[in-house]
């Protein structure tokens, strides 16, 4: 078994719209393949947006912005802007969440643990 791995984000999260590790990546994949952590890196364009809510039954999440701005919406009622090199939201499971970027090429990184099948869900729109 290999101990030790590199690669790029950016190439090996196409797949999987950024995510380049966690339960999903196929076994062969050798490390970037577990159920403990998702990774995402995350490119985007101003005013890119997740117009649904969405939220988790058992991870926790927390999205860090690299480059750039993002606004971070939660309910029931509550938004926070990260917009320096190193902000960070952090949010526990059940919590329903959708964001929109307020810069052009916004880099964010987002980490999601326990990572797990089915876990992440759309909810319905109110």
């Amino acid at each position: 078994m290999t101990h030790f791995l590199t690669g790029n984000a950016v190439g090996d999260g196409e797949a999987y719209r950024g995510w380049f590790i966690g339960h999903f990546v196929a076994h062969e994949r050798g490390l970037r393949s577990t159920d403990k952590v998702e990774i995402k890196w995350g490119i985007h364009k101003r005013h890119e947006c997740r117009s649904a809510w969405a939220a988790t039954q058992a991870a926790t999440t927390m999205s860090m912005v690299i480059r750039g701005s993002i606004r971070l919406f939660f309910q029931p009622s509550g938004e926070t802007l990260l917009s320096q090199p190193g902000d960070y939201a952090v949010w526990g499971p059940g919590v329903p969440h959708r964001w929109r970027i307020e810069d052009d090429d916004t880099i964010v990184l987002t980490v999601r643990w326990p990572s797990r099948a089915g876990d992440a869900a759309d909810l319905d729109p109110e």
